[in-house]
């Protein structure tokens, strides 16, 4: 399966991983300490859902366009919905330009994307921020000698394209030897659920690498649809406290209005450690 992130932009999956991501930010951000942003697999930054990729798939419709009802009055959600609005019906904030949108002076984000072209358009999304910086690279690669951030707190989102038939491995290495380095970061780490085996498995590497809290949360949409992703997951190291009520808050209001033909189905549960 090949996920790259501009024929999925604004799905049910990307609903799960950046309301996730603006809830642990808001975290952050209630301290007045600086905080690193690092984004492995950044993607372009900003995507044209008339455009062809998106319009191949049309998985928006399923995902961030049935948002337009949800109330706005809870933080994360609200947060979430705000910043995606804010880029116009038309176009969908990858994680790089949600983060971005959440910094503060003191902050600073750092997103990799290995492919020429998609590395281009993200250094121009990312322009308006000035501690927003891209690099061009594998982000398997780069990730670890970037850390531990001087800062000494910060989010690490792992959210690969899936092309290679062994990235669960490469993720699970990729994670190893970053917490050996920024073992008091936060891991936002997603996978596509196709088989239970390989969700399962990658969770146990957390755990053998060290992780002691990891909190999985899991988003389904009922039938699937040929070719379509209907299920996925996020795996999260240290959570923040509170994080996992928050997503339970946000999930609960979510999941009603995005599933195929009921609602969809959410799932949290701690895998190591807990609140």
């Amino acid at each position: 399966m090949n996920y790259r992130h501009a024929y999925h932009a604004g799905n049910f999956a990307d609903v799960l991983k950046h309301t996730a991501l603006v809830a642990v930010l808001l975290h952050l951000r209630k301290k007045d300490a600086p905080f690193a942003v690092f984004d492995s697999h950044a993607g372009r930054g900003l995507y044209d859902l008339g455009g062809a990729e998106a319009g191949k798939t049309g998985e928006a419709q399923d995902g961030i366009a049935r948002l337009d009802a949800a109330p706005t009055d809870q933080p994360v959600l609200g947060t979430y919905l705000e910043i995606v609005r804010s880029f116009g019906r038309d176009h969908y904030p990858g994680s790089p330009l949600i983060a971005a949108r959440l910094l503060r002076p003191q902050d600073r984000l750092i997103a990799i994307e290995k492919h020429p072209e998609e590395s281009r358009a993200l250094t121009a999304a990312l322009q308006p921020w000035r501690k927003a910086q891209s690099i061009l690279g594998d982000g398997y690669a780069r990730l670890p000698a970037l850390l531990p951030p001087p800062e000494r707190r910060g989010v690490v989102l792992i959210d690969a394209p899936f092309e290679a038939p062994n990235e669960f491995e490469q993720i699970a290495g990729a994670f190893t030897k970053a917490w050996r380095r920024f073992a008091t970061g936060t891991y936002l780490i997603w996978f596509p659920i196709k088989t239970r085996n390989d969700a399962e498995a990658l969770g146990g590497e957390l755990r053998a690498a060290g992780a002691t809290k990891l909190l999985r949360l899991e988003l389904s949409v009922g039938a699937r649809v040929e070719g379509r992703l209907s299920e996925t997951g996020l795996l999260i190291v240290n959570p923040p406290y509170g994080f996992a009520a928050a997503m339970r808050q946000t999930l609960h209001t979510v999941s009603p209005l995005i599933g195929h033909n009921a609602p969809a189905k959410a799932r949290i549960d701690w895998l190591a450690g807990g609140e």
